[in-house]
């Protein structure tokens, strides 16, 4: 993440690499690999940021979230080669404390999985001791593994409007060395334990 300057020069940056797992139980364990010191003035990285970047820009939920949103067929729309249906997504209700989409997604119209997100992350955190403001930003998906299509690359180049005065950022995230885990299991012919 950069700020920008009125010459669009940046005059801060946070950046961080980090490694990404998850158990067979689904949990997610990160690794930070490389973090140089923070330099941005303007703004702060909040909690709510970081968890965007985890789970709201790469559009990462699970079914059990759908029920949360209003969806609308928008149409059909070529992205690149791809032939996709096209959705609006808001949340129906916005929870207290809770994190959501608001946006449009592309979904392929042969494998049914999400190629293109662009939105932002709802709601904004106004309150009178400050202010936490999101940025409208686009995920483009890949398919890595023949039926799955997972987040590549997240880019936003937006201006935020704070009380403040307004503040230019510039946000690249890219995913990648994605591996898929799996096991094989092979069941031969049974035999009887000894007795404890």
């Amino acid at each position: 993440m950069q700020t920008l300057d009125s010459d669009d020069i940046p005059d801060g940056n946070y950046e961080v690499q980090s490694d990404i797992l998850f158990t067979q139980e689904g949990k997610r364990i990160e690794k930070v690999t490389y973090a140089p010191a923070d330099t941005l003035t303007k703004i702060q990285m909040t909690q709510e940021d970081l968890d965007d970047l985890k789970k709201i820009q790469p559009f990462a939920f699970a079914a059990d979230e759908l029920p949360k949103y209003n969806v609308t067929y928008v149409g059909r729309q070529k992205v690149d080669d791809l032939s996709t249906y096209v959705f609006d997504f808001a949340p129906k209700v916005l929870a207290k404390k809770q994190r959501y989409f608001e946006g449009r997604v592309w979904v392929d119209d042969h494998d049914l999985q999400i190629v293109k997100t662009y939105g932002k992350a709802v709601p904004d955190i106004v309150t009178k001791h400050g202010e936490n403001r999101f940025a409208h930003f686009t995920t483009y998906r890949e398919n890595l593994f023949g039926d799955l299509w997972v987040p590549t690359y997240t880019h936003t180049d937006h201006t935020l409007h704070f009380n403040a005065g307004p503040v230019h950022i510039r946000v690249t995230v890219k995913y990648t060395n994605y591996k898929r885990f799996g096991s094989t299991t092979k069941i031969g012919e049974g035999t009887e334990a000894p007795p404890q």
